[in-house]
């Protein structure tokens, strides 16, 4: 009855553990289940138990658990058994019942095996187990069937099969009973015993079998955080993510050896990963030594070549690797080691000299198929591990080039950087020749790789390389590209007056005439720098002047890049039809010339015009083709489709299409490179408003590691949001005020999120006004009365000239007249006439901000009298909260609704229930139990139950049935609701 001690906590496993929990409610209300629960080893099956049986012991649930150990070919018999019976044995409170069975006591006293003792064995513990559930709900325990002996399996056999679980069947009481029972799916060979007694199992009535998959990255990311006190670099976190491959034992192990053996594997960790190793033969362990230097994968002809064996002696060895689950078979006759880790282990035990002599095998096995671009990188692998580092470079460029090919951009940049990390230690006489292969043009080749592959910072890095590489004698052409390559990078990464001064750079250094390429392509990148930084006459000039050489030129796709830099800055900008024809065309060009980045770019500035002039839904079109382009062109994590996915995400966030956000940002969690986790910030909003604590988490995570201008605009959002929701005023401002302090360009121009920040900001401070108004605190509410009119001025200035010199758009001019709003509330009291200009102003296309402003707009027409206003707003504000499940909103407007006597200022009557209770009263107007409830609307009965008795106080009826009528006569249900049902 004991249970085990975790000091990690329990993370993810939520459906796993529902649907336990529903195994423990139905055994409470004597039905008596049995779950199966398979799971490699480390995967969690303890610490899932341990979870269980907590919360059985809080529903007042005997809890009885016993283990299975390993002891070989000596295995005791009934070992788990008598654990248990142990535990019962010494408990005071089940004395009479132990004395009730005393066949019992034999097992305890060593046990028999004669068959006719055995029965009378077997129905002395089933009885004993029914008679404990009669004195209270029993959870049975057992751990590690996979190292169970006989007798224990053919107890368990009995009990499941004709004993406890099956009197039901027979017509007798059931009984209230949950048997769980654990093993280890990746122990359970072809031949193990525990096989057929589990397909013996599971096809039994009341047995069902639960497996316990790997856990999915982002739970072990948060394990991995969890477990460690310190911080860990995100870098750090993903490598312990990606060896663990959702194992919880694996992930803490590799945790624990960060700091002993990084990127190493830990020793404990590669002891347990062995064991089953050296239970193999000596050829079937060569045959794995063999296939951990291939990789995680391996051909069966490659492994045959390398192990230098008999066909025969191979398929054999690989029959026995199979059956101890260390290789599962794949596609097109490979094998793969069924965890990685489990071949590093393997491949960590080999000799140095053994493994450079497999490696140099298979470098000439795959060399002698022909030298294809899909063999490259193996290769490549092969001949660097053999230390032939010539063949390893020529490999690797090969590689980089195939990666290329099929857009795999972090592919790419892999392979580059390790030729880049040879050049120096291969002689100049056996490097590839040419054009494309000095060190210079491939650091530059991978900088645009890393750009492309969503890694910012690195592109800056590699392109400072190139620079550094540049001589004095160098070609101009040459300085000048890698200067416009850096600047362009640099503005990826927020340095807009260093991008100015070396996009300044590279235009000097060539002149515009005679015209080239790479003048017209300095000039664009100096275009896009110097609009950045305010010069916005410069940027005008050379963009016409450059356009009319790239036409000239027939440089198309350069004529596509200008025409969308003129259209951002030319008459009202992208938010005009002009502007978005130019972009079109802008669009058609860069398709024609097959630049898939500058194609992007158009779409982009096509969408976010449509955003910014309020034509949300005309934006998602161009969004879908834009990811669509960048998803063929293997860029997904490039800047820009980086930006679209945000944009994506923001849009369905404003249209009030909450669950098509967080389904599109969970679809596209897998692909994102760590600079891209800002782009699910709406779905974060989504979570914050529907009262999901764990949004702040997430956003404050996105400020951990190097400043990054998105990520920190989207934390600042959630987390201002946050603080003013809690009513913290203090926390709130600062945040805004840092924020757009980080935010703010080197030219002191201020970001325009920096309208929101202060509206949101100013909500907090409007809120703390009025409670110090309220209690007499007139010097309290003048100094939080300076603090707005403060945060309002800023809000002004910014939605005035917004960044790029003109008023905002309908977004903007929205969070603007909120801020007018909180302003008027915070220095004076509510303003129905403010309060009704933001409602107008959010009519562009926002629902939920609409929603929270007619809040505001009924708490003032309320404190005006009119009631009537009042309760209409409500009610529209109501409809809303609960289409979009905007619990904490909901919530506010019913206690409004309440303390204002609303509802019968209302012809239709708000309803003073919440979306849930209005589910729950429905189905009770349909007779439907708290159990049937729960079924149906996914919940527990005892949840089920505690929405009824809320519905009861709140409707101020004694039972069920006057409750119903209570709503039908109030009009919260109608008939037409509650029939057929």
């Amino acid at each position: 009855m004991s249970q085990t001690s975790f000091s990690t906590p329990l993370i993810g496993r939520d459906v796993e553990l529902d649907r336990l929990s529903g195994v423990l409610e139905r055994a409470r209300g004597g039905e008596a289940r049995a779950v199966l629960i398979a799971g490699d080893a480390g995967v969690g099956k303890t610490r899932v138990l341990d979870e269980v049986a907590g919360r059985a012991v809080d529903r007042g649930m005997i809890v009885l658990t016993g283990h299975c150990v390993d002891l070989g070919d000596v295995g005791l018999p009934y070992l788990p058994f008598t654990e248990v019976l142990g535990a019962v044995a010494g408990d005071e409170r089940f004395a009479d019942v132990l004395a009730a069975h005393p066949v019992v006591d034999r097992l305890l006293g060593g046990g028999t095996d004669a068959v006719g003792d055995r029965l009378r064995l077997f129905e002395g513990i089933a009885g004993l187990l029914g008679d404990l559930a009669d004195v209270a709900p029993v959870l049975l325990v057992l751990e590690d069937l996979h190292w169970a002996d006989q007798s224990s399996r053919d107890l368990l056999r009995f009990l499941l099969s004709r004993g406890i679980l099956q009197r039901a069947a027979s017509g007798a009481p059931s009984h209230r009973l949950a048997v769980l029972a654990s093993y280890r799916a990746d122990d359970l060979h072809r031949r193990h015993p525990l096989r057929p007694l589990l397909a013996e199992l599971v096809r039994l009535p009341a047995v069902e079998r639960l497996e316990l998959r790997p856990m999915a990255d982002a739970e072990v990311a948060r394990l991995v955080r969890a477990v460690q006190e310190r911080p860990l670099p995100d870098a750090t976190v993903r490598r312990i993510v990606e060896r663990a491959e959702g194992n919880a034992f694996y992930a803490e192990e590799l945790v624990a050896a960060t700091d002993a053996e990084p990127g190493g594997m830990p020793g404990g960790l590669a002891d347990a990963l062995l064991i089953r190793f050296e239970q193999l033969t000596d050829t079937a362990q060569q045959v794995l030594r063999t296939a951990a230097v291939a990789g995680r994968r391996v051909e069966h002809d490659l492994l045959l070549g390398a192990v230098g064996i008999p066909e025969e002696e191979l398929e054999s060895a690989l029959r026995e690797a199979l059956g101890r689950q260390l290789l599962v078979p794949g596609d097109r006759d490979t094998y793969a080691f069924r965890h990685a880790l489990a071949r590093e282990a393997v491949y960590a035990d080999l000799l140095p000299g053994e493994r450079a002599r497999l490696h140099g095998t298979f470098a000439r096995l795959l060399a002698g198929r022909g030298r294809t671009a899909e063999t490259a990188a193996e290769r490549a692998h092969h001949h660097r591990a053999s230390h032939d580092l010539a063949e390893a470079l020529v490999a690797s460029l090969e590689a980089a080039d195939h990666a290329q090919g099929v857009g795999a951009p972090a592919e790419e940049l892999r392979h580059l950087e390790a030729a880049l990390d040879l050049w120096s230690s291969v002689d100049p006489s056996a490097r590839p020749s040419g054009e494309r292969y000095d060190r210079v043009t491939l650091t530059l080749r991978a900088s645009a790789a890393a750009a492309h592959a969503g890694e910012a910072h690195r592109a800056v890095a590699l392109t400072r390389a190139a620079l550094a590489g540049v001589g004095h004698d160098a070609d101009t052409e040459l300085a000048a590209r890698v200067r416009y390559t850096l600047a362009g990078n640099l503005l990826g990464v927020d340095s807009l007056n260093a991008a100015f001064a070396y996009s300044s750079e590279a235009l000097a250094l060539i002149p515009a005439e005679p015209p080239s390429r790479t003048w017209v392509w300095a000039a664009a990148t100096h275009v896009m720098a110097a609009r950045t930084v305010g010069e916005d006459e410069t940027a005008l000039r050379v963009a016409r002047e450059a356009l009319r050489t790239a036409e000239k030129l027939q440089v198309t796709d350069a004529r596509a890049d200008l025409l969308i830099s003129l259209a951002t800055l030319e008459g009202g900008g992208r938010r005009t039809p002009q502007g978005r024809e130019r972009l079109r065309e802008a669009r058609e060009l860069a398709r024609q010339s097959g630049n898939a980045p500058v194609e992007m770019r158009a779409l982009f500035h096509l969408a976010a015009g449509c955003h910014e002039s309020g034509d949300l839904e005309e934006s998602l079109p161009w969004l879908a083709e834009g990811l669509d382009r960048a998803r063929r062109a293997g860029l997904l994590s490039s800047p820009y489709p980086l930006e679209m996915r945000f944009l994506q995400l923001l849009v369905l966030y404003t249209l009030g299409r909450w669950d098509e956000c967080v389904r599109t940002a969970a679809a596209d969690a897998e692909t994102l490179p760590a600079s891209g986790a800002y782009t699910f910030g709406p779905a974060l909003y989504v979570a914050l408003a529907r009262g999901d604590s764990a949004a702040t988490e997430q956003a404050r995570a996105l400020l951990e590691g190097p400043f990054d201008w998105m990520s920190t605009l989207v934390a600042a959002i959630t987390l201002t949001d946050a603080a003013a929701l809690r009513g913290d005023a203090e926390e709130a401002v600062r945040l805004m005020r840092s924020t757009v302090s980080a935010l703010t360009d080197d030219t002191g121009i201020l970001p325009d999120v920096t309208v929101r920040l202060a509206a949101l900001a100013l909500c907090a401070v409007a809120d703390r006004a009025a409670e110090l108004r309220q209690n007499g605190d007139e010097a309290g509410v003048r100094g939080w009365a300076d603090t707005a009119t403060e945060l309002v001025e800023l809000a002004r200035t910014t939605a005035a000239r917004g960044r790029v010199g003109m008023p905002q758009g309908p977004e903007g001019m929205a969070w603007l007249a909120r801020a007018e709003a909180e302003w008027a509330r915070a220095v004076a009291g509510p303003d129905a006439a403010a309060w009704a200009k933001a409602v107008a102003a959010f009519d562009y296309g926002d629902d939920y901000e609409r929603a929270r402003c007619r809040l505001r707009h009924a708490e003032a027409l309320l404190a005006a009298g009119d009631r009537e206003a009042a309760a209409t707003e409500a009610r529209a504000a109501r409809e809303t909260a609960a289409r979009l499940r905007a619990t904490p909103l909901l919530e506010r407007l019913d206690t409004l609704v309440r303390r204002g006597r609303l509802a019968e200022a209302s012809p239709d009557r708000s309803s003073p229930l919440t979306a849930r209770e209005q589910d729950v009263l429905r189905l009770l107007a349909l007779g439907r139990s708290n159990r049937q409830i729960g079924e149906e609307l996914y919940i527990t009965g005892k949840t089920a139950s505690v929405h009824v008795s809320n519905i009861l106080a709140k409707l101020s009826a004694a039972s069920r049935t006057e409750a119903v009528a209570v709503a039908y006569r109030e009009g919260l249900i109608t008939r037409e609701e509650t029939v057929g049902g």
